[in-house]
This record gives structure tokens, C-alpha cells and sequence, in this order.
């Protein structure tokens, strides 16, 4: 069709142009459907993701040009037995099964007892009106007046308000994985800095690249990222920003006001360890102990008039194995202003044991244990 496209994501974006062709899902094939050929994809998310597109199911008020999504095409094409989609997230990676979606209905083996529906209150993405939230059943106050939320196959965490996440994640014993960083940086690298800084006054760049904290750097060539729709103007600089880079960059440049001021060394590292404790990680990401997972408390979100409970388990994501384990807090800060927000954001933590209806002809959600 030639028409030029872009969307902006939380993470990442995409460009290009709009067409149009017959495209198959399952058995369905939804005629004429409009889409966007991405040409350009800029950022690392793209790049390391495992999959090929996106399939957004929001509502038509949020697409981008105009352009009916393929589930409102479903629909009027008459496609479907039912006018909802339905989601089950397998939690048992050892299956090899990732879940299951359904367009037109819901697939009984995936759930239990009886979906609590809530009604869509604002059409764009799928938002509902959410009761307050209870960490350890002993309600946080937040949002005793009520908060708006939605639920979103493509977030892969929970998001919100950061006054509240900051509760959870203190109740939790989470820290800022960029907090984390800094600390070894200080414990690994700061006599180093200090004898670099003694003796030079070079970037900060320039100094954790020589301790071995930042990539060294080739000539005036920067080292990045390069995706295979990159222009050669746009290389995304994803290696030098990583969390040890950043963090010991922060570190630097603090001493080196510290070492202008003639303070001994001792005190200066000392400091940079205090320093490190009021870091917030730049994407809000936290981690704790996966030894103190069994005795973390209960996190709640009250729904429909019902108390949906997620148990330490539930809401900590472990990525690898053994020693090198890290586990993840499942909630991210994420500041919505009035009148819009706050907004939360029941992201695949969430819908990982509940199993989540959309039901678009009462443009309602509903959730239930899923099995």
C-alpha cells in the first residue's frame, strides 16, 4: 500500500509501511488484513528477541493509521464461535509447550473455578478498575480509592506506581540490580580507580575501559550493536551501556569530585559503597535473595471483589541455574500521571496463574486459577 508506518513500544520501535494481504491464524484466514512491513528496528530488544512480529490485540482506538486489527477483522468476518480471545502462560518450561492462546473462546482444561469478570472502562488497551493491594493480606492503602489497570500478554512483568512498587519490593527485599553492580564495582574495582584517578585525569569512559569495566574502545570508533536493519548512521551502543559500564562510569566521575576535595582512600570507598545504596537502577529492574524466596510474603491485587493472591514463587522470575541464579522481582516501577494513570499494568507475572479472558462482545476481563 506504500503508506509509511511507525510505533514507539515500551521497548524499542519499529518502521515501515503499511500492506495488505490475506494472513492465517490457525485454521482462520482473515481476509484483506492490514499490516505493517517493518524495515527498520532499532535497539537491541529486536535484535535478541525470539520471534519474527507482533500481534497487537488492543483495541482499534489504539492502532496505528487507522488500520482494524485482526481480531476486531475476526470478528466481523465472522470467524470465531465466540467474540473473545483467552490466554493460558504454561509456568512448567520443562513442557516445551509456552501456552496457549484461543480466539473464540476459552479452553476449559486450562483453568479452574469461575472467571471474575470486570468491564473495560476506557477502550484502547483493556482497562479495568482495580481495588487496593495487599502485601503479606494487609492492604498497602494505595489504592483504596480505586486505580486503573490493565492486562497485557506483551509486558512480561508488573508494573506501577513507583511509591507502591517501592513497598512491595522493600517488603520483598529487593534491590536495584543496578545497585547490586555498583557495589561490586566499588568492591572489585575500586582501589584500581582510585590508582588510575591518582595519576590521571582521563573520562570515566577512558578508566573502566582500562580496569576491564567498560569495553576498550578501538581508536575513536565506539563498539555497538549492529541489527541487520540498522542504517550505518544508527548503531544502537548497547555493549558500553551495560549495567557494570554504567555503574562504574557513575562511580568514577563521584570520586574524582571526592579526590579534588583530598579525601583518603579509604573514606572515598566507603563512601562509594554508601553511594551505591541510593542508585536506582535506570529500568527499574530489581533482584533478591533466592535463598529467602520461601519466606517473602504474599502479594495480592483485589479484582472484581475478589483477592488475587501471587505467592513468592509466583511473582519471582529465577533466570539460570545453580550459583550463578539470579532471581528477579517481579514488579517495575512505572509512573502513569493523571488523568490517565496511575496505571498498572498486570503484565505475564500476572496472567501466569490466572488464566485471562478478553471478552470483546461485553467488553469485560475476567480471570481465573489457571491449571
Amino acid at each position: 500500500m506504500g503508506k509509511p508506518a511507525a510505533i514507539h513500544y515500551g521497548t524499542g520501535s519499529i518502521s515501515g509501511y503499511f500492506s495488505e494481504d490475506n494472513v492465517q491464524v490457525g485454521d482462520l484466514v482473515v481476509n484483506d488484513q492490514m499490516f505493517i512491513e517493518a524495515t527498520r528496528e532499532p535497539g537491541v530488544t529486536f535484535l535478541a528477541g525470539r520471534f519474527d512480529g507482533i500481534l497487537g490485540l488492543g483495541f482499534k482506538e489504539i492502532s496505528v493509521g487507522d488500520a482494524v486489527p485482526v481480531w476486531e477483522n475476526m470478528v466481523s468476518q465472522n470467524l470465531v464461535k465466540d467474540q473473545m480471545f483467552s490466554f493460558w502462560l504454561n509456568r512448567k518450561s520443562e513442557d516445551g509447550e509456552g501456552g496457549e492462546i484461543v480466539f473464540g473462546g476459552v479452553d476449559p482444561k486450562h483453568f479452574t473455578g469461575e472467571h471474575t469478570y470486570v468491564p473495560v472502562t476506557q477502550k484502547g488497551y483493556w482497562q479495568f478498575d482495580m481495588g487496593d493491594v495487599l502485601v503479606g493480606g494487609k492492604p498497602t492503602g494505595f489504592c483504596t480509592s480505586g486505580c486503573s489497570a490493565i492486562a497485557d500478554s506483551g509486558t512480561s512483568l508488573i508494573a506501577g506506581p513507583s511509591e507502591v512498587i517501592k513497598q512491595i519490593n522493600d517488603a520483598i527485599g529487593a534491590t536495584g540490580y543496578l545497585n547490586e553492580q555498583c557495589q561490586k564495582a566499588v568492591r572489585f574495582f575500586g582501589s584500581h580507580v582510585f590508582d588510575q584517578l591518582a595519576t590521571t585525569v582521563g573520562n570515566a569512559t577512558q578508566v573502566c575501559a582500562r580496569i576491564g569495566a567498560c569495553p576498550r574502545q578501538v581508536g575513536v570508533s565506539s563498539i555497538g550493536i549492529k541489527s541487520v536493519v540498522d542504517r550505518s548512521e544508527d548503531v544502537s551502543s548497547g555493549i558500553e551501556d551495560t549495567p557494570p559500564c554504567t555503574a562504574c562510569k557513575m562511580i568514577i566521575s563521584w570520586m574524582h569530585k571526592e579526590l579534588v576535595k583530598n579525601h583518603t582512600r579509604d573514606s572515598i570507598l566507603g563512601l562509594g559503597s554508601d553511594l551505591c545504596t541510593v542508585i536506582q537502577s535506570p529500568l527499574g529492574q530489581s533482584s533478591v535473595d533466592c535463598a529467602k524466596i520461601p519466606s517473602m510474603p504474599t502479594v495480592s491485587f483485589a479484582i472484581g471483589g475478589k483477592e488475587f493472591e501471587l505467592s513468592p514463587d509466583q511473582y519471582i522470575l529465577k533466570v539460570g541455574e545453580g550459583a550463578s541464579a539470579r532471581c528477579i522481582s517481579g514488579f517495575v516501577a512505572l509512573d502513569i500521571p493523571p488523568p490517565r494513570g496511575p496505571l498498572w499494568i498486570l503484565g505475564d507475572t500476572f496472567m501466569r496463574p490466572y488464566h485471562t479472558v478478553f471478552d470483546y462482545g461485553n467488553a469485560r476481563v475476567g480471570f481465573a486459577q489457571a491449571v
